[in-house]
């Protein structure tokens, strides 16, 4: 038995997801990614005395909708508390959020993991205002602040302690990241920030069913290291336990670097942090109208997408999850098989040269630069034989998006794509190239099957590209398997 056969690990997570909403939480500032320093400030985000809150109705929508996709207790009646502690880039001393009544109670998430489903129980969901961002790198000897985060929407996910892998937190994060960007909620941008994780971490022996003393590693700024930042801890936390050393319950954080945790203050329990209801804010009351509202507002969620998509267009559930990756390829795929009844052709051309081209230039499906009228035309022109995939997807593709109003079929003569469908023409290409390789031709015929695909490419190199590769395919199979 190995030691982390011995031990196991409970993980819990809570993810901290910034709302796309125009504004902050509690005024009229500004929420946009990337403005120069503290430009996207106000009295009441600079907590000015006298400046009192006003509550952003968009962030409890986003709340609700989440809410309802994860199948937890919308609390009809929740309020604000303030947690106090001090911060330079906290500027009024204490952080308006929620603590004993929370807008989502419970729920789950399920992942899909190689021993199959399982359900990532939530304990809760609340609504919180970030705080600013303190930067220690502009000057050798002084801090600086910047306050636009100030005020900022936030959700906090909190699950229960039930994920017992890096492997099941990675997968937990990449299927609610995907969730969140779904309902357009938050872009999941963990390198900007707008999703940010801590991790408790701590171990058991297996047999065990009480919770070991935990860490939290905080301020995880990728998935990647989320994985990574709980594998060392795992590893860490054994060996105290194996040397009979105790562990601390503390606050670590990740340097990706080294791949190491590193301490860096004892773990705050919530009595240090003196909640208490916020008196500026009422509270908050959910109707059974407004949820209905909300939940007529909600998209089709992934799962119900990517069981349509296999259902109704006899698709692979491999190409489903690709499609439904994203909600926006999902609605390019929809709109796309209302051209063209070549199902798995769309697949293959959204997940192959739409996306990336997509990828290469940063930008998402939706704003692809032709519409899927044009590459329904692209995909009938290699379906029939026309032009060979290569060409369509490749050089007339690549030829449209540079003259978008140009006819794909008129592009597509004036780049001399046209494939030869010519059997008496291609016939004689196959004849002078297995005339040409004797020796390879000795070795098909002797077992070596695979070098069919290196006379297709002589033959296709001869044409120049224009020869119809299910005739040559069809012709050297021929040829080959019964020599006259």
């Amino acid at each position: 038995m190995t030691l982390n056969d011995k031990y196991q690990v409970v993980i819990g997570l809570e993810v901290h997801t910034q709302l796309q909403t125009h504004s902050k939480l509690f005024c009229g500032d500004p929420a946009f990614f990337g403005a120069p320093p503290n430009t996207q400030v106000s009295p009441v985000s600079l907590a000015h005395p006298g400046t009192l809150p006003v509550l952003n109705k968009k962030v409890i929508e986003f709340a609700t909708m989440l809410g309802i996709a994860l199948h937890c207790n919308i609390e009809r009646h929740n309020y604000f508390a303030r947690k106090n502690y001090f911060y330079p880039d906290l500027p009024k001393g204490y952080q308006v959020s929620q603590h004993t009544a929370p807008v989502c109670k419970g729920g789950y998430v399920t992942i899909l993991t190689q021993a199959g489903e399982k359900r990532i129980q939530l304990n809760r969901i609340h609504i919180e205002e970030d705080a600013g961002k303190s930067i220690h790198d502009i000057g050798d000897d002084y801090t600086s602040i910047d306050l636009n985060r100030a005020g900022m929407p936030l959700l906090e996910i909190v699950t229960e302690p039930c994920i017992h892998s890096a492997e099941e937190a990675y997968i937990y994060l990449t299927t609610l990241r995907k969730m969140v960007r779904w309902l357009g909620i938050c872009d999941g941008n963990m390198e900007e920030g707008s999703m940010r994780c801590d991790a408790n971490i701590s171990i058991r022996p297996v047999a065990d069913t009480r919770l070991g003393t935990r860490v939290e590693v905080k301020n995880l700024n990728s998935i990647r290291n989320v994985k990574r930042a709980i594998e060392v801890e795992t590893v860490r936390l054994i060996a105290l336990v194996e040397n009979n050393l105790p562990v601390i319950q503390e606050t670590r954080s990740y340097d990706a670097d080294t791949n190491k945790t590193f301490a860096m203050r004892n773990k705050e329990e919530a009595d240090d942090y003196r909640y208490f209801p916020e008196p500026d804010l009422p509270v908050i009351n959910i109707s059974e109208k407004f949820i209905s509202e909300i939940n007529g507002l909600m998209p089709a969620l992934p799962a119900e997408v990517q069981a349509k998509i296999i259902s109704a267009f006899m698709l692979s559930e491999y190409d489903a999850a690709q499609i439904c990756s994203d909600k926006a390829d999902a609605d390019f795929y929809l709109e796309l098989v209302t051209k063209t009844d070549h199902y798995k052709a769309a697949a293959n051309w959204l997940i192959g040269p739409v996306k990336s081209y997509c990828n290469e230039h940063g930008i998402s499906p939706g704003e692809f630069p032709l519409p899927a009228t044009t590459i329904a035309v692209l995909i009938e022109l290699a379906e029939n034989g026309t032009i060979s995939f290569h060409n369509a997807s490749e050089k007339l593709l690549h030829a449209l998006i540079k003259y978008p109003a140009k006819n794909p079929t008129e592009m597509a003569a004036e780049l001399n794509l046209f494939q030869d469908s010519d059997m008496e023409s291609i016939e004689s290409l196959v004849n002078n190239v297995l005339a040409s390789l004797p020796g390879k031709v000795k070795e098909f015929r002797n077992g070596k099957k695979g070098l069919i695909g290196m006379f297709a490419g002589e033959v296709k190199k001869l044409s120049k590209g224009k020869a119809d590769m299910l005739i040559v395919n069809k012709l050297l199979t021929e040829k080959l398997n019964n020599p006259t």
